[in-house]
């Protein structure tokens, strides 16, 4: 959708614009000859009603001159600059909830085109312990959220809930880095459920990045399920060079790269950055309004995502 979306917006910004242009290059002009024309030909020349008849705009030029330079700006900063996006669901939880809405930095990862989305100007690579939206592989019509884990060329392992990155070694380095554990402190249970199951809080640290996951203990790990790679166990995992492994905060309620593979560099759609708005949607089934009416805002998780 966000795709048709925005093929959308350049063929109403393309039809708007050269509307404009027509009037004001051809249009415009020969209005103006013909008020000429009539003046000279009118004894006493013409009164101001019928200067203003003569000169008057279609109504269709009056509209699209007008809203040319409004979807235009909505053009560039949609697709250049900050697109906002809405967490549809519990993923990514605890850092971003259901009803969470954000702005999503479109030019972290490089200056794309709004169709074909080619890169038109590098700008960065995603880093590790990065918010990343992009086109999921298997169906490129859908975003997907989630946090990078493995950059080009790292080993990945998930087993047994645990988290272990040997980081890729640069060509020529004699020293190269070991498979690395990545340590969790634990923040206990009872602030979320899954169903009648209290989740395990426990802030991890990816990078330079300090953030809390949910892991639910009583949910075995769904190994079978996993991608297999060819070539290493069913939970390992070699990041191919140009693409990258995300992972959901919510580690057993995420369908990520455990599941499907990796993400190609050009599915990135941009980073996120700022929860801008915050809905509680916890309406009751009993409830004589619909479920996506908001029960309440969540002001305190406005700010900055990390």
């Amino acid at each position: 959708m966000a795709q048709y979306f925005s093929i959308l917006l350049v063929l109403i910004t393309l039809g708007t614009g050269l509307v404009w242009a027509l009037d004001r290059y051809f249009l415009a002009p020969r209005r103006r000859e013909a008020l000429a024309r009539a003046e000279v030909s009118t004894t006493g020349g013409l009164d101001e009603e019928s200067r203003e008849k003569l000169l008057a705009e279609p109504g269709f030029v009056e509209s699209c001159r007008g809203a040319f330079p409004v979807i235009a700006a909505v053009l560039v900063l949609r697709s250049f600059l900050y697109e906002p996006f809405q967490i549809p669901s519990g993923s990514m939880m605890p850092t971003l909830l259901v009803g969470d809405f954000i702005l999503v930095e479109k030019f972290a990862y490089g200056i794309k085109d709004p169709v074909w989305r080619k890169e038109m100007v590098a700008t960065g690579k995603p880093k590790r312990g990065d918010i990343i939206v992009f086109k999921y592989p298997e169906d490129p019509s859908v975003d997907f959220i989630k946090r990078v884990v493995g950059l080009p060329g790292d080993k990945i392992i998930y087993r047994n809930k645990q988290l272990y990155i040997q980081p890729a070694c640069p060509e020529g380095q004699k020293d190269c880095p070991t498979l690395t554990k990545i340590g969790s402190v634990d923040k206990g249970q009872g602030q979320y459920f899954l169903g009648n199951f209290a989740l395990d809080r426990r802030t991890e640290t990816l990078g330079e990045v300090e953030h809390d996951i949910l892991v639910n203990p009583a949910f075995p790990d769904r190994a079978g399920d996993y991608y297999q790679q060819a070539g290493t166990r069913r939970d390992e995992w070699i990041v191919p060079q140009g693409q990258y492994f995300a992972m959901g905060d919510n580690r057993d309620n995420s369908r990520d790269s455990r599941f499907w593979g990796f993400v190609p560099e050009q599915n990135l759609v941009g980073r996120a950055v700022f929860i801008w708005m915050s809905f509680e949607m916890d309406r009751q089934p009993d409830s004589w309004l619909p479920s996506w009416v908001p029960t309440g805002v969540r002001f305190g998780r406005l700010g900055p995502i990390h």
